[in-house]
């Protein structure tokens, strides 16, 4: 089966600081695996990288047989942690916004996603809460058909009560044969939906496993399996 993404031995220093140190990990098509560590264990360095926003590091990094760069990021859509839509647009403006830059987006899709749930398509994004806007950024970047959809926090800045109906709007909307990795620290509402987990400490791959043999060999959830692991750091 063809690898959607494959790190091999990927290292990266900031001056004489190793943020990440020899790791490796794929990932194939179809499966959402869960990017898990506390802060500064190198999580965003591994996604910047993919994303093609830092270069000179160690190793080698594959995105459906392409380096990072221009070419790869056709691949993938990526939600960050961070705004990225400009917030004088409207949402209806923001449809048309992706729509001249991503030929794989549907406008359709979107407006459907973001009917649902319940957002104002005539208001600007800097009028939405901070949760809504997050709502929009998720509904705009599952809207496309990639192969990789990078999400980092996606459910960090909304209510539990809609955590639910996100996490259900990933599982419904990622397209067949992509795949989804997934950085969050809030472990016990994305569990039910990661089929494999990756924590990272201190910018080492401390376990790579899949989500039901962890809980059958451990004895654990992987929420309880991740306090454990990190119980000094938080």
């Amino acid at each position: 089966m063809d690898k959607i993404l494959e790190l091999k031995n990927f290292s990266k220093n900031y001056g004489n600081f190793q943020a990440v140190k020899d790791v490796s990990f794929d990932i194939e098509p179809g499966k959402i695996v869960g990017l898990l560590g506390p802060n500064g264990s190198g999580k965003t360095t591994i996604i910047k990288t993919i994303m093609g926003l830092m270069s000179d590091y160690g190793g080698s990094v594959d995105i459906v047989g392409q380096s990072p760069g221009s070419e790869a990021n056709k691949y993938i859509s990526y939600l960050p942690d961070t705004a990225h839509i400009p917030r004088w647009l409207t949402v209806n403006q923001s449809i048309g916004f992706f729509k001249d830059f991503y030929e794989d987006f549907s406008g359709a899709k979107a407006t459907d996603m973001l009917v649902r749930m319940q957002i104002p398509l005539e208001k600007k994004l800097k009028a939405l809460s901070r949760g809504m806007q997050e709502k929009v950024s998720l509904s705009l970047m599952m809207s496309r058909r990639a192969k990789l959809y990078i999400l980092d926090e996606p459910i960090g800045a909304v209510d539990p009560a809609s955590r639910e109906f996100i996490i259900d709007t990933i599982l419904r909307n990622f397209d067949e044969g992509g795949s989804i990795l997934l950085s969050t620290h809030i472990i016990a509402d994305i569990e039910p939906i990661l089929d494999r987990a990756l924590f990272l400490r201190e910018g080492e791959l401390v376990l790579d496993d899949d989500v039901e043999k962890i809980r059958e060999e451990k004895g654990q959830s992987l929420d309880g399996l991740f306090r454990e692991v990190f119980k000094n750091v938080y």
